[in-house]
């Protein structure tokens, strides 16, 4: 099946959107394994998240009640190391099946268990057509000067991404992971997202280290304790063109393990990999990195 360079809410502000197929209303998953990251937190009155499917793919957006839902592997491969993942989609929309659980599997094919992220999102209009004209006009104003950050920020995702950490470290035990080896990985907003909770989390907070997935490159003061970090972006990006890798010298000039992957092609929003170009490389790698810096060399408990 074909894989579509997902991210609507981003690539209405793209020109390639006119060859990007149209969402379509969708009932609810029923996510029996989400775990409430605030259990006290209720969805205020006459909200209700609103799902949509792009070809195959589930998204949803109006998230008001974070969840946390856990994918674990087999304990006969389980490594011990653990990776919360943030779906992207402009902090308006989650592609929850492109950047979330189909990442999540992998991971945990792989002995990561893997926890997905449903965070919180700006709000957008429930009819389907009228949300998306509204997130494209909001992406595109957003976008308007490149050597700028994204206008849109959803504070609150940080705060959950937080969350989410410190629900699998207080976990460790009955998920069977090393509490000093959990990290995050994240697309687009989701990246963002992964970034603000390693640069604003304190100490032992913060994800021990970090996927950076087609995020915007541009500098951010980088602490010396900051965690490593898998930065990797297409080269051919439409919405975070590339003047300068300033976010990876960031890390290198605090003295900070960093490892960069600016593939040829692949554009934006290509998840696990772009058909026919190197960004199918993207999760090995990662997996590679996480290898090489010993984060899947012990089990959990030895």
């Amino acid at each position: 099946m074909k894989r579509f360079a997902f991210l609507p809410a981003l690539l209405l502000a793209a020109p390639a959107v006119a060859q990007m197929p149209v969402p379509v209303p969708a009932q609810a998953p029923a996510e029996p394994d989400a775990i409430p990251l605030y259990p006290d937190m209720k969805a205020p009155k006459g909200t209700t998240e609103n799902w949509v499917r792009f070809g195959n793919d589930l998204a949803v957006r109006n998230v008001t009640v974070p969840t946390l839902t856990p994918v674990l592997p087999d304990p006969a491969k389980a490594t011990g190391a653990a990776v919360v993942v943030a779906p992207g989609g402009a902090f308006m929309l989650l592609a929850m099946d492109h950047e979330g659980w189909s990442v999540a599997r992998w991971l945990a094919d792989h002995g990561i268990a893997a926890f997905v992220l449903k965070y919180r999102l700006n709000q957008t209009p429930a009819d389907t057509a009228e949300a998306s004209a509204y997130m494209g006009k909001r992406m595109a104003d957003s976008l308007r000067d490149p050597n700028a950050p994204p206008s849109i920020r959803e504070p609150r995702a940080t705060l959950d991404a937080l969350a989410a950490l410190k629900m699998v470290r207080g976990n460790a035990g009955k998920w069977g992971v090393d509490a000093g080896r959990v990290g995050m990985i994240g697309f687009s907003a989701g990246a963002m997202t992964t970034l603000n909770a390693a640069l604003e989390g304190k100490g032992g907070d913060r994800p021990s280290f970090i996927g950076y997935v087609y995020g915007p490159m541009l500098a951010r003061d980088v602490p010396a304790d900051a965690p490593p970090m898998f930065a990797a972006i297409a080269n051919d990006d439409s919405l975070f063109p590339n003047p300068s890798y300033a976010l990876v010298e960031g890390w290198r000039w605090a003295h900070v393990p960093v490892e960069l992957h600016a593939y040829e092609r692949g554009d934006h929003g290509f998840g696990m990999g772009k058909p026919g170009t190197t960004t199918m490389g993207v999760l090995p790698q990662f997996l590679s990195w996480m290898d090489m810096r010993g984060l899947l060399a012990a089990k959990a408990g030895q």
